[in-house]
């Protein structure tokens, strides 16, 4: 069973922030100071140093500070905060303020969306100052040679709507939510509805640019082999700040169909559900059928099958009649569209919402939550899946989240990337559970609601190690408790999100970031600075 951070840790580390730093604000002055000093004197624009580094006293700083906090759990007054937020312009500037961090002494934080789900982009139990890669939100796409140039702060959104700008047969796979940050996304693997016919969004990765600990600006070529692997499914936070991504674009129809299908138990549910699972890792990998399943009114639970088929209605309806024929899917229950229109449909934008929604970052409704993630190896049975939504109803907040694997999943090597649930995985479970009433209260009940569901999860998922996906945040499966230089705690978490790709991450951060200057709560430990572990 996995066990949360204790509550006397929690109050130790809460402790040693608070005499670091809460109780010293001349301190932080001096540091905003040196740091603001260290900036103009490295840039070659000094004049305009003033205008990227907010202070704690600056009156800006909370809408800044609040702008990309997609979580409440996070936006508490009683929630650290950073010591300086960086909003930096261009490379240089990104450059030197990690120079100029590692001058002072303080943990840096990178945040490009900041949807990752435990705020660790922003929240930190240590004196922490951020750099926020909001205004790196350049996306150059060629349609010509089929590639994209992404700078690291864009959101998916943008980069959906800029491909469509220049094709309409092209597109890229990555996430169904338009808000997320492509630096978070793509570094940690990134995936949507089509995984299935083209796999993850590091699978398309070509080139990158990073700044590492000493200030470089690396590309591929010069990062070498070993970074670039790194980089593309292992967190870019734990060897340095991602500046871009370039992409190969991926075609698509001029067509796609949507559909939403809803079952009850009292409509064959659980049938439906064994079903899905016999059908959706195996059927066309142009068709990926995401299922969801939640408690509803009158004690009972609701299954939905949300789809994006590559093609027309009537080729996947033919196809389901065949192979899952408990859907009962109607060619009127199919939506045909552009793929871009199908970015909105997958969005929940129905509320009217032009393409240009697309652009807004702030087309989001932030509410309080928690996630958590398995993988599925086994199909679970009847009788499981019954026992399952008993469980689920009798919790009656937490909402399970099936996205099928196979199709192209099944053909890429587990090494290929740092990500490494490929072949052998049905489907990957988000668990998910959301509130609206904030306080210590509610926080406490709707989360020990989602950590009973997982537990009562053992066993139906994955095990040895039981895997989770890394941009499912979860902080409860593993986090440095004895200082951030620990290989023993690094190892806990990160067999979980890596397996046997996680020494070889171990490796390459000792080999480019030795000291282990960028770290977080679960970053990849760096045998460089493990005195402990090196004896």
């Amino acid at each position: 069973m996995e066990k949360p951070i204790s509550l006397l840790a929690t109050l130790i580390v809460l402790l040693l922030y608070a005499s670091d730093c809460l109780a010293a604000p001349s301190s932080r002055n001096s540091l905003f100071a040196t740091f603001l000093n260290c900036l103009k004197t490295h840039t070659n624009q000094p004049n305009q140093v003033s205008n990227i580094v907010y202070s704690q006293t600056n009156a800006s700083y909370d809408s800044v500070l609040k702008a990309s906090a997609r979580n409440a759990r996070f936006s508490n007054p009683s929630t650290p905060k950073p010591l300086l937020i960086i909003t930096p312009l261009n490379a240089n500037h990104v450059q030197n303020s990690v120079l100029c961090a590692k001058s002072v002494g303080v943990q840096l934080k990178i945040r490009s969306g900041g949807h990752d789900f435990e705020g660790i982009s922003y929240v930190s139990q240590a004196p922490f100052i951020i750099i926020d890669m909001f205004h790196f939100q350049n996306v150059s796409v060629d349609v010509q040679n089929e590639i994209a140039v992404i700078e690291a702060g864009a959101t998916l959104g943008q980069v959906y709507y800029r491909i469509y700008e220049k094709s309409s047969v092209h597109g890229f796979p990555a996430g169904v939510c338009p808000t997320v940050g492509v630096g978070g996304h793509l570094s940690g693997g990134g995936y949507g509805n089509m995984i299935r016919k083209h796999g993850l969004s590091v699978d398309h990765v070509i080139d990158a640019k990073i700044v590492d600990v000493n200030g470089r600006i690396l590309d591929k070529e010069a990062m070498g082999d070993d970074l670039f692997w790194a980089i593309r499914g292992g967190g870019g936070a734990s060897f340095g700040v991602i500046l871009s991504y370039t992409v190969r674009l991926v075609p698509v129809p001029e067509t796609v169909t949507v559909f939403q299908v809803d079952k009850t138990l009292e409509q064959n549910a659980t049938d439906l559900v064994f079903q899905w699972q016999q059908v959706a890792p195996h059927t066309d990998e142009r068709l990926f059928m995401r299922l969801v399943m939640q408690p509803v009114a009158k004690r009972t639970m609701r299954a939905s099958v949300m789809a994006l088929f590559l093609g027309g209605a009537d080729e996947v309806v033919t196809l389901l009649e065949k192979e899952f024929p408990l859907l009962g899917l109607k060619k009127e229950t199919c939506h045909e569209m552009r793929w871009i229109d199908s970015v909105l449909w997958w969005a929940n934008y129905n509320d009217g919402s032009t393409l240009k929604a697309l652009l807004d970052r702030s087309h989001y409704r932030v509410h309080y939550n928690k996630k958590k993630s398995d993988y599925i190896q086994t199909p679970i049975s009847k009788a499981g899946f019954n026992l399952i939504w008993k469980k689920m109803i009798e919790l009656g907040r937490v909402v399970l989240i099936f996205n099928p694997y196979g199709g192209r999943m099944n053909e890429v090597p587990y090494d290929a990337t740092p990500f490494p649930h490929r072949a052998g995985n049905l489907y990957k479970v988000q668990y998910s559970v959301t509130w609206e009433e904030g306080g210590d209260g509610a926080d406490k009940k709707f989360i020990g609601e989602i950590r009973m569901m997982y537990n009562y999860m053992t066993p139906f998922v994955s095990k040895n190690p039981r895997s989770a996906y890394f941009n499912y945040r979860d902080l409860d499966i593993g986090v440095k408790m004895h200082g951030k230089d620990s290989y023993q705690d690094g190892v806990v978490y990160g067999s979980k999100y890596f397996n046997r790709n996680f020494e070889r991450l171990v490796k390459v951060k000792s080999a480019i970031d030795p000291q282990n200057f960028f770290w977080n709560e679960q970053s990849i430990p760096s045998l460089g600075s493990n005195k402990l572990f090196l004896l």
